[in-house]
């Protein structure tokens, strides 16, 4: 191994270790309990899923931003996410001949989620809550509740996008409350 491959392989290990404490703090944010309780998200494996992957592509959404090293973490991020994916399937039972294609159906839906988010916050007004009814919450429409994580989910990227880019670079984000005071289901 040459020099030139030792320091990639060390830049490697560094940007893997940031991407994984990211990841880290995205699932912890998408398990807060107020997410479930006063926001209603489902507390099953879908509903689990589906905010791990609003954390993520919110965070994904900033490191984009942040030149080259900012998209090399957030594609370290997303591989990070889908590792577990892979890990938590094999936890669950999965068979191992089942196990690529769940992930790579997985994979077909985290885009089709981030595509769709996308679009909803360029949009503005309803467009995130009626995009979070269907995808969290598999609802028609704006209900309450997808107003609520909605709201939610605005003031996460607004703190992401605050956050020092430096920080984020280094693997660190403080995400808001999962619920603002008085915020809920309605």
């Amino acid at each position: 191994m040459g020099l030139l491959d030792f320091l990639s392989s060390k830049e490697r290990g560094a940007r893997e270790r940031k991407a994984a404490e990211l990841y880290a703090a995205a699932v912890a944010q998408a398990r807060q309990p107020a997410l479930y309780t006063d926001l209603a998200a489902p507390d099953t494996l879908d509903g689990r899923f589906e905010l791990i992957v609003l954390h993520v592509h919110l965070l994904c959404r900033r490191l984009g931003t942040l030149g080259a090293e900012g998209t090399a973490l957030a594609q370290a991020l997303f591989d990070a996410m889908f590792r577990d994916m892979d890990r938590n399937l094999r936890e669950l039972g999965v068979g191992d001949p089942s196990v690529p294609r769940r992930i790579k159906a997985m994979i077909e839906a985290y885009y089709g989620r981030i595509k769709a988010y996308d679009a909803a916050f360029a949009a503005g007004g309803d467009a995130l809550a009626e995009t979070i009814a269907r995808n969290v919450y598999n609802a028609a429409g704006a209900t309450p509740p997808a107003r609520s994580m909605a709201d939610y989910a605005r003031r996460a990227q607004q703190a992401i996008d605050a956050a020092p880019a430096a920080g984020l670079l280094d693997g660190r984000i403080a995400f808001p409350p999962a619920a603002a005071r008085g915020a809920g289901p309605g």
